[in-house]
């Protein structure tokens, strides 16, 4: 998990499929798709449930462990960054040349 895949299941809840979701990031659907398709086999449930065809069914959406993980995932990025504001950033931003 990361920014982009976090950042992808968020436009998939917005848009309600792959393909927009695709669109609205400016990616290939394959490349979404792809990304969709190593997070539900990275996790022990799918984060993404796909419903292909016509109707008022088709499209995608987040499953509850998809919702689960994405909020996890930006809680423990606020973490890291407000952790990042103490010394670790001081030590890194005295170590760049200026």
């Amino acid at each position: 998990m990361g920014p982009g895949k976090a950042d992808l299941l968020d436009a998939i809840e917005a848009t309600g499929s792959i393909s927009g979701a695709a669109r609205q990031m400016g990616m290939s659907y394959r490349r979404a798709w792809l990304l969709v398709d190593a997070m539900n086999r990275c996790f022990t449930e799918p984060l993404v449930e796909t419903h292909p065809g016509g109707g008022q069914q088709a499209g995608a959406r987040l499953t509850e462990k998809g919702q689960q993980v994405r909020e996890a995932y930006r809680a423990l990025v606020e973490m890291a960054t407000q952790g990042a504001q103490g010394v670790a950033l001081g030590t890194l931003t005295r170590a760049l040349k200026a």
